[in-house]
Formats: C-alpha cells, structure tokens, sequence
C-alpha cells in the first residue's frame, strides 16, 4: 500500500460513550491472563464480557485457530467468581469435537446428550448457545456425510434452546473471498496466506450462498427461538442482504464482531443499518482484548473520522491494512442501545446483573 499524505482529524475515544457489554468474544485460551483482560476492560469502560466458548480452551495457532474440550467450572473459578459482574459465558455444549472426528454416530442419542449438556450448563450459569462455522461445513456424521445446520435430526436442540430461553449465536460462512481462489486479485489474498485454515475455496466444502439459505432455513422453521447471528449476518459485503433478514426475521439479531473493515468501507450504507435496526444490533468484538482495539470500535461508532486502520483479526492495528475506514457517528440514543441496551434485552439474567452492579454510572452516562 503507498505511503498516504491525507490530513485527516483524529478523535479516538478513551472510554465509549456508555457502558460496554463486549457480547461477542472468547478468552483465547488466557486463563492466565483474566487479571490483564480485566485491566484493559476497566481502561476502556467495558463492563460485561462474554466467553463463547467457556466449555472450549480456544486459541490462534498455525493457520487459524484450535480448539480442546474444558470444563466449564474453569470459566466459573477463572472468571465469574473471581471477578463478580464482570463475564458471562456461553457453551457450544456437544458442538465441539475435533475436524477429523464425526460429530455424531447416532443423531438420537447426540440430540439427547445435547439437551441434558444444555439444561445442565444453563442451570450453572450459560446464558446461551454458540455454535461454530464448522456444523454446516466441516462436521460429518457416522456415514461420511456433511451435517447441514438445517438437519431436521437437530431440530429438537433449537426447540430446547427456545423452552430454555437460551439465544442462539451461531456462525455461518465467512468473508467472500474465503471461498475464493488464493489469488492476489482476492482482496483478503494477505488473510489467506496467514490463516490458510480459513480458506474454503476447495470445492469440498459448500458455497458461501448455500451455507447461509440453510441457515435462514432453519430461523424460519424456529420462530420461537432467539438467534443471533455475528459478523454482520456474515455477509457484511452485502447490506441489502442483512437489512432485509432483520427486517424478515423478528427472532433474529446480530453483532458486528472482527468485521469494522467491511463495515467502515462502507459508512453511509453502515450507518443507515445501524439507525434503521438499532434495536437489533449487539456490541462485540471477537478478538484479544486490548486497549487500541476497543478504542478503535469506539471511534468507529461515535465520531466522524476518515480514513483510519481497522484491527485485524488478532486485534492488532496495522500500519497497513487491507484498506482504511470511516467512521458512523451515531446518535447517542442508538450507541447507547448497541453499546448495552440490546444486550440486556437479548442475553436471558443480565439485566437484572446489570441492574444491581452498573446502575449509578448508567445514571452519570445518561
């Protein structure tokens, strides 16, 4: 990328505007590292932070990420209990086993073995359900063959989550140019060479288009059951798309997480998303907590800058990005919605946390 000469204004935010609920994000395998997490949060104003993947030890390594079976008492010892008010967790449950091993034999006894995992880790404190890309893509059953998300065999896990009151956050797909050809053309042709565990382009796997008709198949077909669905709907490249989903689907919502760079390219488009589905829309980030990344999400959503570096997908600010961003500056009233508001409103017990712990500063903040 040439050297820039632009003069551009900077206001980067060292606190968001309101208190944070950060509902999109893991802990990366730091179990030693909760005391930083927890510094950085209170640098930032971030006041509630979400571990998906409490039952999962999740890191960055090689190509992409891996995952490993822990037990869910770890984020409770680790992290609630030593920091009260402070993390919620979501479970991924039995959706957790490694690539190379079928996910199930028997679909009945999985189903099962599902349902008694979520009402027990409900019943310890999950708030909900978070469902990796790779059921839809990689995960295969006894016999060899893919395991669509739209399997009716899983129907009764998305029912039990409704009686439950357990949201859904389920991933499905990735940027465009992940199914795409590892060519220099590609615009995340630099993503590909670093994770190349991130690459779909093989014909193997489904297309980008099937993935996500299966997916709105199954919110159809489960109009009692909360879904939130990351990373823009995961088709940020495609706005239309993603107002017309909310618009169709009042069970759904979703979080912008570890996407600022499709989104900030795009700021008029983005910031009409975000003023006409305000009430659908969760704060999350996705990423290792830092300081510059948060205020870089801040800046993105309050102030009116051009031309600035996103984080990437560690969250890092590069000196050279894919591409710059542009920020949306939106009103107060809908920050304060993204930033918390829609958080307690959607995640089942936080309110009433919130409630007992936050309540004189959102009375300063407001």
């Amino acid at each position: 990328m040439p050297k820039c000469f632009l003069v551009r204004s900077e206001h980067v935010p060292q606190r968001a505007a309101f208190p944070v609920v950060d509902a999109h994000n893991h802990l990366w395998g730091g179990w030693d590292r909760v005391d930083e997490v927890v510094r950085v949060l209170d640098a930032c104003g971030v006041r509630l932070y979400a571990d998906l993947t409490a039952n999962l030890n999740l890191r960055f390594e090689g190509g992409g990420y891996r995952f490993e079976p822990s037990d869910l008492s770890v984020f409770f010892d680790r992290c609630a209990r030593a920091y009260p008010g402070r993390f919620y967790c979501f479970t991924t449950a039995t959706f957790s086993v490694p690539w190379d091993q079928p996910l199930f034999t028997d679909a009945e006894k999985f189903v099962r073995k599902t349902i008694e995992t979520l009402r027990d880790h409900a019943a310890r404190g999950a708030r909900g359900l978070k469902i990796l890309k790779e059921l839809g893509l990689r995960y295969r059953d006894g016999e060899g063959q893919l395991i669509r998300v739209d399997d009716p065999r899983l129907a009764p896990i998305w029912e039990a989550c409704a009686d439950l009151g357990l949201p859904v956050l389920i991933h499905q797909s990735d940027p465009v140019g992940y199914f795409e050809p590892i060519t220099p053309d590609n615009e995340h042709y630099s993503t590909m060479l670093r994770y190349p565990d991130w690459s779909f382009a093989d014909p193997r796997y489904p297309r980008k288009a099937e993935l996500l008709e299966r997916r709105d198949r199954l919110m159809a077909r489960h109009p009692r059951t909360v879904f939130i669905l990351p990373h823009g709907a995961n088709w940020p490249e495609n706005l239309g798309y993603v107002s017309d989903l909310l618009d169709r689907f009042p069970n759904v919502f979703m979080d912008f997480s570890a996407r600022l760079d499709e989104f900030g390219r795009q700021p008029y488009r983005t910031r009409e998303l975000f003023i006409r589905h305000q009430d659908r829309i969760l704060f999350g980030t996705d990423m290792p907590a830092n300081e510059a990344m948060y205020r870089c999400y801040f800046r993105f959503l309050e102030t009116f800058d051009e031309f600035f570096a996103p984080p990437d997908y560690e969250g890092r600010i590069p000196e050279t990005p894919r591409w710059f961003i542009f920020g949306i500056g939106l009103p107060r009233s809908v920050l304060a919605k993204i930033y918390y508001r829609n958080a307690l409103r959607v995640i089942p017990g936080l309110r009433r946390e919130w409630k007992r712990r936050w309540s004189n500063e959102l009375e300063s903040s407001e």
